[in-house]
């Protein structure tokens, strides 16, 4: 079968294709179910209504999964995540987007329990055996993480879109969140940066980046055990918002302001000469531009300054803490008046 290239089908790429952080947070202002609750518009849970569980963490700061308390000791995580293709390879896609819903999960703390699958796919333009050799990396990227995939949902779509709903479980005192950072505590990166700047080279020019696949195909349950083992509490993965955004995040919430070293951020090899050449997705410079009034970024060069806001694809976790084996890329200082500082 001739395989036609994945990426073309797609106006974005991975988690490049997100609405822009800004627009997102004017989209979803008002819309919590604590804001609509009542019923009273007629929406969100009707008066008189009793909840089954005490939602812990919702829309409030952005995230990465919503996490609702069953019982002292168990606590339920539920997150979506899904974009257009990434790679060309549509095995090696399933992978990736599989990886990037499962993070989602790990970013909390928790351990990912049961998934479903979420595909849209063009019947009239790509052969249906592409579309199960894209369930069959999701599924290989699943069982990696000892999660069954139950079922899902599927769609005819003008564009291929592939990822997951994941469930998973965690203990209410070992969440990670992103209020959760405290001053004094290190800045840890668990992934380098830069698979954004190479996939969008790769969807350009057809090259093959193996670095950038193997950093999207990394799961990050060792990191995330090992981080809920160190008492870690504040932190976040970091996907389609790039360094800064997800940081500016973290920094917001927790009322802090976070400094960043920036010559010790890890970016893979490839990466800073595919940005030189102008392999700069649209994403990341909005990731930028929402930042920027918020920041002091007059340390770091352009370049730089783009590669730390390049939209990440199932990218690494930011933790307020320490791992072994993992830069320490900065420290949480108290609010200055900038939420991010670079050095």
């Amino acid at each position: 079968m001739n395989v036609p290239r994945m990426t073309r089908f797609g106006q974005g790429g991975g988690c490049a294709c997100k609405i822009p952080p800004g627009e997102l947070e004017t989209l979803l202002s008002g819309l919590t179910d604590r804001a609509v609750k009542g019923g009273a518009d007629g929406g969100g849970v009707p008066a008189g209504a009793k909840c089954p569980g005490e939602l812990l963490v919702g829309p409030e700061h952005g995230d990465d999964a919503a996490v609702v308390r069953l019982r002292p000791d168990l606590a339920a995580i539920s997150t979506a995540d899904f974009f257009t293709p990434v790679v060309d390879d549509p095995y090696t896609w399933g992978r990736i987007a599989a990886t990037n819903a499962l993070s989602d999960v790990y970013a909390m703390g928790g351990t990912p329990v049961m998934a479903i699958n979420l595909l849209a796919w063009p019947r009239s333009v790509l052969p249906m055996e592409l579309a199960r050799e894209v369930l069959r990396g999701g599924l290989a990227a699943a069982r990696g993480a000892g999660c069954p995939v139950a079922g899902g949902h599927s769609v005819d779509s003008p564009e291929p879109l592939y990822g997951m709903s994941v469930t998973g479980t965690v203990h209410p005192d070992r969440l990670i969140t992103l209020d959760g950072a405290t001053v004094g505590q290190p800045l840890t990166l668990t992934k380098p940066l830069g698979v954004g700047v190479l996939n969008t080279a790769h969807k350009a020019t057809g090259e093959v980046f193996p670095e950038a696949v193997e950093v999207m195909t990394t799961l990050n349950r060792d990191a995330s055990a090992a981080a809920t083992a160190a008492g870690v509490r504040g932190g976040t993965d970091v996907t389609g918002f790039g360094l800064l955004g997800h940081a500016q995040r973290l920094a917001r919430a927790s009322g802090v302001t976070l400094a960043i070293d920036a010559e010790r951020v890890p970016v893979l090899a490839a990466a800073r000469t595919a940005a030189a050449a102008g392999h700069i997705s649209g994403g990341s410079r909005r990731n930028l531009a929402w930042v920027a009034p918020h920041a002091d970024l007059t340390a770091a060069d352009e370049l730089t300054t783009l590669l730390l806001a390049d939209a990440q694809t199932s990218g690494g976790l930011l933790l307020a803490g320490e791992l072994p084996g993992h830069p320490v890329i900065g420290e949480v200082l108290p609010f200055t008046g900038h939420t991010l500082v670079l050095r």
